[in-house]
């Protein structure tokens, strides 16, 4: 598997967490889905979420069987789809947006082999700076792998928390951008407490790699953001944001704005 390549698109979030790190301040990642509420809410959303102060957008490709969410980005998706959301429309959603943060398409891998051979070049024509794919673990799939490593877009792996330390460093090694680390085993969804044992966890993944850590998976309040935020480079909220979208973009500003002054606190 070769590593990601240096290009325009994928280095917009590495120049996001230098600018972070030059201020001492820490990333705030938000998680939508791509057509929720409906298409027109969500392109006002997206620009709810830059003005509140997010960092990166995770663009969530509504897919049928995400599995690994929970039921509110698993609703979320599901009424995407009803609105007729596909991989080309999400392209057309982040063009439209042209934001001025990094955008990460955040997704399983079917529908993006369906989008085709040139599906990950369009998405970094379209805006997008990186990927996460969520059920693609380094080496169960080597060519695709490949083909995601050497795209245009930051390739962002997943750890979880049960991951030995040697994994941890195979998996870093494999991707670029920031490693997303799940703070907890399960599905995503609100929580009212981090696991205790997190802490000790990103010390771990600290100690191989020098990509950014961004912590999410249960992240919901501002209280929590800034715990999070003391011991990683950043946090990843995602169906908190996603339950204020369904309430509106005044919501979605709130809450960004809230979880962005835990940060800077």
């Amino acid at each position: 598997m070769a590593s990601p390549p240096a290009t325009t698109s994928s280095n917009a979030i590495a120049r996001r967490f230098d600018a972070l790190h030059r201020e001492s301040r820490r990333g705030l990642v938000c998680y939508v889905t791509a057509g929720h509420p409906d298409v027109s809410r969500s392109l006002e959303t997206l620009h709810a979420l830059q003005e509140g102060g997010a960092d990166i957008v995770e663009l969530g490709v509504p897919f049928s069987d995400p599995i690994a969410d929970g039921p509110i980005i698993q609703a979320s998706s599901q009424r995407a789809l009803e609105n007729g959301m596909t991989y080309d429309r999400v392209l057309d959603l982040v063009e439209r947006a042209k934001l001025t943060i990094p955008v990460v398409l955040f997704s399983y891998l079917n529908p993006i082999l369906a989008a085709g051979e040139r599906a990950l070049t369009r998405a970094a024509d379209s805006g997008a700076s990186g990927i996460l794919i969520t059920d693609v673990p380094v080496g169960a799939d080597p060519k695709r792998e490949e083909w995601l490593g050497n795209s245009p877009l930051a390739f962002i792996r997943l750890v979880a928390p049960t991951t030995p330390r040697d994994r941890m460093a195979e998996i870093a090694r494999h991707g670029s951008g920031f490693v997303y680390l799940i703070s907890r085993l399960g599905v995503t969804g609100l929580q009212e407490s981090t696991a205790a044992s997190l802490p000790e966890t990103i010390s771990r993944l600290r100690s191989t790699t020098a990509l950014p850590i961004c912590v999410g998976f249960g992240i919901s309040t501002p209280a929590q953001a800034r715990k999070v935020g003391m011991l990683a480079d950043g946090v990843v909220v995602g169906s908190a944001i996603v339950r204020a979208a369904e309430e509106g973009t005044e919501a979605v500003l709130a809450l960004t704005r809230s979880l962005r002054e835990a940060l800077d606190a």
